[in-house]
């Protein structure tokens, strides 16, 4: 049974994707097909070059600031294929802190 979840412009998709040595966060409007901003351990205001808890925790606070500069306060989270622990779970966490609702 395959489940999708759709964000809106009101209520963007945040969508979580790790690889082994980086993790990414972006922000998507599915209605028009656009990335709305973007964050991981690759940008260049990363202080946090690889995949790891503190990494986590500054991309989650990176984004929710990327999305309040763009007046989004309420994300729908899509966690992808990963289960809800560890990184996944901290850049969750750190997004809901800095003040996104989800």
């Amino acid at each position: 049974m395959l489940k999708t979840v759709i964000g809106i412009s009101q209520n963007p998709r945040l969508s979580v994707s790790k690889t082994n040595r980086h993790i990414y966060a972006q922000l998507i409007d599915d209605e028009k097909s656009i990335t709305l901003a973007g964050f991981g351990s690759l940008s260049q205001n990363c202080s946090e070059k690889r995949k790891s808890k503190e990494s986590a925790r500054e991309i989650g606070k990176q984004i929710a600031k990327l999305a309040q500069e763009r007046d989004i306060h309420s994300v729908i989270f899509d966690r992808g294929r990963y289960k809800f622990h560890g990184l996944v779970a901290e850049l969750a966490n750190s997004a809901r802190e800095a003040g996104l609702q989800f």
